[in-house]
């Protein structure tokens, strides 16, 4: 993207009014002594002035089980998932009182919404929740948005506030995602290691190229530029563009919103998935693989056609029909993924054979898919 482009592209940012923004625990953590009220109260002043310019906002914090570290008395993020189930029960009802208190004398209402993988899981409880966020933002609220740490475990969690923050964008049909972190955005390099990396000010947020420089997470968060970058791509699935900047930057937020040029703007030029493909693109945990070969690969993953039994070479897990299962090519690299129309015995009965065959192999005549197009979101 040349630089004429580059200004064209940022400017439009100024035209956006669905914001959904994401603050990480390092950033508003003062080195691991619980929230740091200074930064709480530049970004609260921020959200103000945004959301008095008639912008719709989504909140999705992290900083609970932080904040929880510390009035527990706790000197480092315990490993046992009860503790830091306790801590995160502890923190939170910090982390929003916290955020009430900088709010509320700005006029702005709050909301506090804890989400798990089950209520994006589940089409009815999905559904539900976006009813819910859009009403809110309807009625001026500002929803404050986090993964509901007291009762996930990690078979079931979400992953992090990163990509909690996508799916949140998708929800509400966000126009920009702006990730706000404790460095300045995607670097070409990793600047730890090299100084004179320089700053990716903006991109396609599916060149692969990024994906080698993409690094790892702080000891705070969860979340690095890996999964910045990941949540970026899931949240161009609903259109969403993305920003990665520095929060501890003067004035971040009304400069990203005003069209500066400042982080990583990560844009796409695909079109936006219908609902219920990003609805298929938020379940995260795929309970079985189905390899593919190169021809059914391509198909599923450019071209959006359904996935037929020929085109297998190996299934892999356990699942049952309707399941979330990963297509994935020889290379093992996701190419896309659905709810699959047999259970894992039957699929492998049915590696590599026409659909025509099926009755003769199952007993009965089923579908002629496995997975079929409707129920396929590419990877």
């Amino acid at each position: 993207m040349n630089d004429v482009t580059h200004n064209a592209a940022r400017q439009s940012l100024t035209g956006v009014r669905r914001w959904v923004i994401k603050v990480g625990s390092a950033l508003l953590t003062n080195d691991g002594l619980g929230l740091d009220p200074q930064v709480m109260t530049t970004l609260t002043r921020q959200l103000a002035s945004l959301h008095a310019l008639g912008h719709e906002v989504v909140l999705v914090s992290s900083g609970a089980i932080a904040a929880g570290l510390v009035r527990l008395n706790l000197a480092e993020r315990p490993r046992e998932v009860h503790l830091s189930q306790a801590a995160a029960a502890v923190g939170q009802s910090a982390l929003v009182r916290a955020y009430e208190d900088c709010l509320g004398p700005h006029g702005v209402i709050t909301a506090q919404i804890l989400l798990s993988h089950a209520d994006v899981r589940a089409r009815d409880r999905y559904l539900n929740a976006r009813s819910t966020l859009n009403t809110l933002l309807g009625m001026g609220v500002l929803p404050i948005i986090n993964e509901n740490d007291t009762v996930v475990t990690d078979e079931i969690r979400l992953g992090d506030n990163d990509t909690l923050a996508a799916l949140v964008a998708n929800l509400v049909d966000a126009e920009a995602l702006l990730i706000l972190t404790d460095q300045d955005g995607l670097m070409d390099r990793d600047p730890r290691q090299d100084q004179d990396a320089k700053l990716i000010a903006s991109a396609d947020v599916h060149d692969p190229d990024l994906d080698a420089i993409a690094g790892e997470g702080s000891a705070l968060g969860r979340g690095g530029m890996a999964t910045k970058l990941s949540a970026a791509r899931l949240a161009a699935r609903s259109g969403t563009s993305t920003i990665i900047a520095n929060g501890r930057l003067p004035e971040v937020i009304s400069k990203v919103v005003g069209g500066e040029s400042v982080g990583t703007f990560l844009h796409t030029n695909r079109q936006p998935l219908s609902a219920r493909k990003q609805w298929l693109a938020s379940l995260l945990h795929a309970q079985g693989q189905l390899v593919l070969d190169e021809g059914a690969a391509t198909v599923v993953s450019d071209h959006g056609r359904s996935l037929l039994p020929i085109g297998i070479t190996a299934v892999t897990g356990s699942f049952q029909r309707g399941d979330l299962v990963s297509c994935v090519d020889a290379t093992g690299k996701e190419r896309a993924r659905g709810l699959v129309n047999y259970a894992s015995d039957e699929a492998a009965a049915l590696i590599g054979k026409s659909s025509t065959d099926i009755e003769a192999i199952l007993g009965y005549r089923g579908e002629e898919e496995m997975i079929h197009r409707d129920n396929l979101v590419g990877g």
